[in-house]
């Protein structure tokens, strides 16, 4: 006979989760949102304007670097509308994610989306979480001779620590390739509408840019542009879940046990939020992931309450000692990759 268990947590949920609602926590602000996406692509535009205005000269890397900057402010926004955060309706919300996404910073929101929704609903769980199968730091050597393991992903692995911050720089250019095979594989018409309003924003990006610049200028200020942005990115969504605990394919946990253990929160005021475009609050985000960003904080007392009284645990560091534990989980990782490949053949 199968004993089903039951997660303690569960009830304890529920009532947090009405008091959350009860205080309006979960009610679209459209005032914030009103503000803070004019505003954002006000900077953006006056980022463009001071690029022409500075002309053909290597003062605009420090433009770029701005311009990168705010891709990842408005790469929060579209975040924040595939959560359905902004608007009430579906449709505007995508709307939105399409214009920042695909048009301002030409990246394929269909094709983040969804995926972003799979970790969400298994964040850190073997085979069905598509963010810990991202990049270097799970790695297992495979079967075969010592010559073939010490390939150029087993060097990669053992030395994943030390890249992890070198390779941040690279993360946009991944994403820019997984939208485009996504478009690929789709080819139907809301497909062809995302890879038009891409092409459209890359056409557009690099005719202004190498009208202005010369050649070699305009490769330095595209490889800035996207460095800032591929950095900030990163070290935004990173210490949310790594060197977090790692959940096994078959683990049967409720919905919270599972969104909290594995998620961990970043100590900080506004100007934190600011940086981390909300994702500082990452316990509660995923707990409620359609509040709006400037409720996370109010709904925090309430959520740390429930999960010190469901034994679940409630993770919050600065951002300085994330870092530590995911470069210290990284070197773990690395050490064992290469006892791995130490071991004799058996």
């Amino acid at each position: 006979m199968q004993v089903t268990t039951v997660d303690a947590s569960n009830a304890g949920f529920r009532d947090v989760a009405l008091q959350v609602r009860a205080a309006g926590l979960l009610n679209r602000r459209p005032g914030y949102y009103s503000v803070k996406i004019s505003l954002t692509i006000a900077a953006f535009a006056a980022g463009w304007a001071a690029f022409v205005v500075v002309g053909n000269s290597w003062t605009t890397l420090g433009v770029a670097a701005f311009l990168g900057a705010m891709c990842t402010q408005l790469g929060f926004i579209g975040h924040d509308a595939g959560h359905q955060q902004v608007f009430g309706s579906r449709q505007a919300n995508r709307f939105l994610g399409l214009a920042v996404g695909n048009v301002l910073i030409g990246l394929c929101y269909g094709w983040w989306v969804p995926k972003h929704n799979a970790h969400h609903a298994h964040p850190n769980e073997v085979g069905r979480d598509p963010d810990i199968g991202d990049g270097i730091v799970a790695f297992a050597p495979a079967e075969g001779h010592g010559t073939a393991r010490r390939s150029f992903a087993w060097l990669l692995a053992r030395w994943q620590a030390q890249l992890f911050f070198p390779l941040m720089v690279l993360r946009s250019v991944g994403m820019h390739v997984s939208g485009f095979q996504h478009l690929l594989r789709r080819r139907d018409r809301t497909a062809a509408v995302e890879a038009l309003l891409v092409a459209l924003h890359m056409v557009c990006f690099l005719t202004v840019v190498l009208l202005v610049l010369s050649p070699l200028k305009a490769f330095a200020f595209v490889a800035v542009e996207q460095a800032v942005f591929s950095f900030w990115l990163g070290c935004s969504f990173a210490p949310n879940h790594k060197a977090m605990p790692i959940i096994p394919g078959d683990a049967a946990m409720g919905f919270a046990r599972r969104q909290v253990v594995t998620a961990r929160n970043i100590a900080g005021g506004r100007l934190t939020t600011f940086m981390l475009g909300g994702l500082n609050y990452q316990i509660e985000h995923h707990l409620f992931p359609s509040m709006p960003r400037p409720n996370l904080r109010h709904a925090q007392d309430l959520v740390r309450e429930f999960c010190v009284a469901s034994e679940l645990g409630y993770c919050e560091t600065s951002l300085p000692e994330s870092f530590r534990r995911i470069i210290r989980d990284l070197e773990a990782k690395g050490h064992m990759a290469a006892l791995a490949v130490a071991m004799p053949e058996t």
